[in-house]
């Protein structure tokens, strides 16, 4: 049997939608690339047995190709996780205000993605950002819907490309202090979230319509009415942001401080979590239970 036309095939889908990737920035695109790899290397292993004059079956080739890339991946994810472990890269990062008039992307989707805000009669709040390693930072554009009972959160996510990914993050606060949060986000978190927080995390839908609908009906089946976002936006991020910090260090996600240096960050639990919310969600876009 001979896989050469399909070894072919297979390349030439890899690099297209490695150029669409690099120049839309999409996880729906990055997670078809990873399976259309897979699929070359397994292929890739057994044109190469053939190649040298294997006698074995080219099938069994394939299912070992099949079988040993996941261990590849498994490797290379738990050796990132321990490098970000012990980076500076900031897991739970402080925000600041946006003064430098980038806060928006001057590019054609995002002025569209303007334009349905507007539509929607959502208004700007704030911007800001939070630095994640010299020459990138994490920017944040905070919105409110008319009545002020729905905050946007638009998170532009620098890419190594240069491009730009965005996702968002529409959250609603009941009477009671419940936390209802809505969002897209398709990086893998794995750690634990407050007891008051109702967190559904969908990052195959990237539409904002859909996720905003999608937020109204939870709305809709809360049985408690919702607060009025009166609270600035910096300070109530930066406040989420360090109950999340220590709410993760209670229940054994994270090292206390005092130990960061020695171990790392995550704690081997934590690591699990975390290598196992990056193969449900770069190979099947399913974030973790939350």
């Amino acid at each position: 049997m001979d896989l050469s036309a399909y070894f072919g095939g297979l390349f030439l889908l890899a690099v297209g939608l490695a150029y669409a990737q690099f120049a839309l920035a999409s996880p729906v695109l990055g997670i078809l690339n990873r399976w259309v790899r897979w699929a070359l290397f397994s292929v890739a292993l057994a044109v190469g047995a053939q190649l040298t004059g294997s006698d074995r079956p080219v099938w069994l080739w394939v299912v070992t190709g099949v079988l040993v890339w996941p261990l590849f991946e498994t490797i290379y994810t738990w050796l990132a996780i321990k490098a970000l472990s012990f980076s500076a890269l900031p897991l739970f990062p402080r925000f600041t205000a946006n003064r430098e008039g980038d806060a928006w992307p001057n590019q054609h989707r995002f002025l569209v993605l303007r334009d349905w805000l507007r539509d929607q009669k959502f208004r700007h709040q704030q911007s800001l950002k939070a630095d994640l390693i010299p020459g990138h930072s994490l920017r944040v554009s905070v919105f409110h819907d008319d009545e002020a009972r729905i905050r946007l959160q638009v998170m532009f996510f620098p890419q190594r490309s240069g491009n730009t990914a965005v996702c968002y993050v529409f959250s609603s606060v009941t009477q009671s202090g419940a936390r209802l949060v809505t969002d897209n986000i398709y990086l893998p978190f794995g750690g634990f979230f407050p007891a008051n927080w109702e967190v559904q995390r969908t990052p195959w839908t990237r539409s904002p319509g859909s996720l905003l609908h999608l937020h109204r009906q939870r709305i809709a089946d809360c049985a408690e009415p919702l607060q009025l976002f009166a609270d600035e936006p910096l300070h109530d991020l930066n406040n989420q942001q360090y109950l999340l910090e220590c709410t993760n260090t209670e229940l054994g996600f994270l090292f206390p401080r005092n130990l960061h240096e020695e171990h790392g960050r995550l704690t081997w639990e934590g690591r699990y979590r975390v290598w196992k919310e990056a193969w449900w969600l770069n190979y099947f876009g399913l974030p973790g239970r939350y």
